[in-house]
């Protein structure tokens, strides 16, 4: 890929916004980690994004759609790709009773506090996950009592061919911490939730607990990228780390959080090269202890 004749191209699309040649990953991921994308777009609107992606699958040029880069690995070489970002670039709402329809680079803890605002109760689980709406939808992201399959119920859905359809709850094949769209490859544009009329007092004081319990056994204050694994079936990843006896383990800068093993953090000179072993070595020793192969929650993405 030429990055500069993508980046002209993308340029001459209306609504195309910012781009950016060779902008630095660790600006854009949670991790702070990360090499250069040759090509860094920021649409201004949903119409916008879906001619730069269209764009980019009709004239060959690879590229990787983002959100807040809260689930995601860069790795140190970069991205030979455009990357697409839709994050608050992308983020209108609009209330209509008990439905509240979202674009995709709303922050689903935003959309949370919004839902309190209007005495909506249902995404109280969504306060503290700093991710957006889009990737949320895209890997069924939950907590505590709660998982967006509980309030999705429609998505408008931009398909890998570049066509745009709508997706009913059961067409999203939600699964724990996956759904359809996550193995179509496909792209959240908006998705409409359905919630219920609660009493704003009982909805904030869930929020809050939510928020208490999150801040006692999360390292919040280091840069990292949440849950590294996801739960295999029948453990806890975070318990089969503590118990190989890895808490506060290190590769470089990447350590094994000393608050929640099931976290990897960046202790503040981190590559994703460290973060990248660590988890390995991670997944190895647990292999090795339990006959457990733990499986990445975050995306990994780029080149070495």
């Amino acid at each position: 890929m030429d990055k500069y004749k993508a980046a002209e191209l993308i340029r001459q699309i209306p609504g195309s916004g910012a781009v950016v040649i060779d902008e630095p990953m660790s600006r854009h991921t949670s991790f702070r980690i990360g090499g250069p994308a040759d090509v860094f777009v920021r649409p201004e609107s949903i119409t916008g994004a879906v001619d730069v992606i269209n764009a980019c699958r009709e004239n060959g040029i690879p590229a990787i759609v983002i959100g807040n880069g809260t689930n995601l690995i860069v790795r140190d070489g970069g991205i030979r790709a455009v990357v697409i970002q839709l994050a608050d670039n992308v983020s209108g709402y609009e209330v209509t009773g008990e439905v509240i329809s979202a674009e995709a680079g709303i922050l689903i803890s935003g959309l949370s506090r919004i839902a309190l605002a209007h005495g909506l109760t249902g995404l109280e689980f969504a306060e503290g996950i700093p991710g957006t709406l889009g990737g949320a939808v895209t890997m069924n992201a939950g907590a505590y009592d709660g998982e967006m399959s509980m309030v999705v119920s429609r998505t408008e859905y931009l398909r890998p061919d570049g066509s745009i359809c709508w997706l009913e709850n059961e067409q999203h094949r939600f699964g724990k911490r996956s759904s359809f769209i996550q193995t179509d490859g496909g792209t959240v544009l908006r998705t409409v939730i359905r919630l219920r009329n609660g009493e704003k007092k009982e909805i904030k004081e869930k929020m809050y607990d939510f928020n208490a319990r999150r801040r006692e056994k999360q390292p919040l204050d280091m840069p990292s990228a949440g849950s590294i694994f996801k739960r295999p079936e029948g453990y806890y990843a975070g318990k089969l780390v503590q118990d190989c006896g890895l808490r506060g383990f290190r590769i470089g800068g990447a350590e094994v959080s000393t608050l929640h093993c099931g976290f990897i953090v960046n202790t503040g000179n981190a590559t994703a090269s460290d973060v990248i072993s660590l988890i390995e070595h991670i997944r190895v020793t647990v292999s090795k202890k339990f006959g457990v192969m733990l499986e990445t929650e975050v995306k990994i993405v780029g080149e070495d």
